[in-house]
């Protein structure tokens, strides 16, 4: 029977995602290996799985996705003035210049952001994903299907091809159940 994918299952494909106004690659696999991840389970941007479901193991798809199926739009209210005080101490080891990106540490985890504006006394931060508001087609070819182990659906992410976590590498813990 040939695996089709849905909810629940792990899924490895190779991708790349370009911008279709101007062509240019904003993301990709190639030369890595594939991405695998957890149908259904919030790791991947909305119309990317969506337009997936059904497919199969060599299967090749394209698809363009609107920002409201990818990465959301530009919000003005993740724009954010900061007193330039506070970066006092990077600025002693590094030029601050508008297009940098930087991350902030706030109190729901790292929140990455690029300056958008400076002046004397304070940053513009944007906080807004790099391709918000932006269209993006992809080219996907799915090298393999399988359903998901009851512990990847536990932990909610894939642990790679074999549904087992590597053995040779120290455990990584992101958060209680040892997973990750």
């Amino acid at each position: 029977m040939v695996e089709k994918i849905s909810k629940n299952m792990v899924v490895s494909v190779h991708y790349t995602g370009t911008l279709p106004d101007s062509g240019e690659v904003f993301d990709s696999s190639e030369g890595r290996e594939p991405l695998s991840f957890l149908v259904g389970h919030g790791q991947m941007i909305p119309g990317f799985e969506e337009e997936l479901i059904g497919a199969s193991t060599g299967e090749k798809r394209e698809f363009t996705l609107s920002p409201d199926r990818a990465y959301g739009d530009r919000e003005e209210e993740a724009m954010m003035k900061i007193p330039r005080a506070q970066f006092a101490q990077l600025e002693q080891s590094a030029k601050l210049e508008v297009g940098t990106q930087l991350v902030a540490q706030m109190p729901h985890g790292p929140a990455p952001f690029t300056i958008i504006e400076l002046d004397d006394e304070s940053v513009t931060a944007d906080f807004n994903h790099a391709l918000a508001g932006k269209t993006l087609t992809f080219n996907v070819e799915v090298i393999e299907v399988r359903d998901a182990t009851e512990e990847e659906i536990q932990h909610g992410h894939a642990h790679g091809i074999s549904g087992q976590q590597p053995e040779a590498q120290p455990a990584k813990t992101c958060n209680d159940d040892g997973c990750c």
